[in-house]
């Protein structure tokens, strides 16, 4: 029998996601194939401590949401010439692991955004999805769309604010935006997900108030222009070529303005899913193309979920913004859109931990020294 591969499963994370990331880990470790994968949870708490959390317990919990033990040895990790990497806890018990890969469920800032990715780098560790700089430019709306744009792929109209400049000059910005776009406008923070700190603003007098809510998430804020629009995703998995789902579209229920935070995680019924999207071939084959293409722009690995926005009058899709460690909950999109594309959530995972096993043995691959 084949030795099974030890994957590090990484959750929680100092971010406004980590709720998130505890339903998303808890159903990837629930669904991995124990037959070929020893699961070892990894889990980063709110202070920023990385500890090895006990299997055996997680799965006793059976949870939707998995806890992080607070008597878990907290743990560090170490480069080896071999390509893994060990994880040692650092009070000495129990013996140290060996680990082959790393799949990060983790979500937001310092998790997603190219952080995370250049400390496994550095402990030279296979892990899943995009690396620091596809992590990096996706994670920021701000440029992800600058490069989106570059590339002829659509984009509404938008403004960006740092915290300082609106500190000092309040009144002058607000003021720029109002004679810059046309309400509705959409107030985002340009590092979260999860639609946190995100709110519609319908007067100018409810702009100041939803500024100052996303600035206590980022130090710089998108303001979009917003559209009279469907919400459309689509999921892309790497390959030659790319693998790119069936599209999807949320509906949020009436009491939901957009797909909010409440309406994605907090309201079972907070939105309506259609899957596949209701759109004609020609628009799904459309989404599908630009989905790749935005994929492929801003240099991503492994998977991705790209949202649209498809313009109700006009017909065309507007990219919105795209997501590099997608949600793994039970009711998230990607692996939703991946099982309606004939991609089942357990051999979806198995897919993605062997990009991850493939990539790094392509980087081991290269020279690291120089000699003339």
């Amino acid at each position: 029998m084949a030795e099974k591969i030890r994957v590090a499963v990484l959750y929680g994370g100092r971010s406004g996601e980590h709720e998130v990331s505890l339903r998303s880990a808890a159903s990837v470790i629930r669904h991995l194939d124990r037959a070929r994968f020893d699961v070892i949870p990894v889990s980063i708490d709110k202070t920023g401590r990385w500890q090895w959390n006990d299997l055996h317990r997680l799965d006793q919990a059976n949870t939707d949401v998995l806890p992080i033990f607070a008597d878990a040895p907290e743990i560090r990790l170490a480069a080896r010439p071999d390509g893994r990497c060990a994880v040692t806890p650092i009070g000495g018990t129990p013996a140290p692991l060996l680990i082959d890969a790393v799949f990060p469920v983790v979500h937001g800032p310092l998790c997603e955004d190219g952080a995370l990715q250049g400390l496994l780098d550095l402990a030279d560790v296979a892990y899943v999805g995009s690396g620091v700089l596809g992590s990096a430019v996706s994670m920021d709306k701000d440029f992800s769309k600058r490069l989106a744009e570059q590339a002829g792929i659509p984009i509404a109209p938008y403004r960006v604010l740092t915290r300082k400049a609106f500190l000092q000059d309040r009144a002058t910005l607000l003021a720029s935006i109002a004679g810059a776009l046309t309400l509705p406008v959409f107030v985002k923070p340009c590092n979260m997900g999860s639609s946190v700190g995100v709110h519609k603003v319908k007067t100018w007098d409810a702009l100041g108030p939803a500024l100052d809510d996303a600035f206590r998430y980022d130090l710089k804020v998108l303001v979009e222009q917003g559209v009279d629009a469907r919400e459309i995703e689509v999921a892309v998995l790497e390959g030659e070529p790319v693998f790119v789902s069936l599209a999807s579209e949320l509906r949020p229920n009436p009491q939901h303005e957009f797909y909010s935070y409440e309406a994605k995680y907090l309201d079972p019924e907070g939105a309506h899913v259609d899957l596949p999207a209701k759109i004609d071939a020609s628009q799904m084959d459309r989404v599908r193309a630009l989905a790749a293409e935005v994929f492929t722009v801003l240099g991503c690995n492994d998977l991705a979920r790209v949202d649209f926005f498809l313009d109700r009058r006009s017909g065309d899709f507007y990219f919105n913004e795209i997501n590099t460690l997608p949600g793994f909950t039970s009711i998230s999109m990607y692996p939703k859109m991946m099982e309606a594309s004939g991609v089942p959530y357990g051999e979806l995972l198995t897919r993605l931990i062997g990009l991850a096993l493939e990539r790094h043995r392509e980087r081991h691959s290269l020279t690291r020294d120089y000699s003339s």
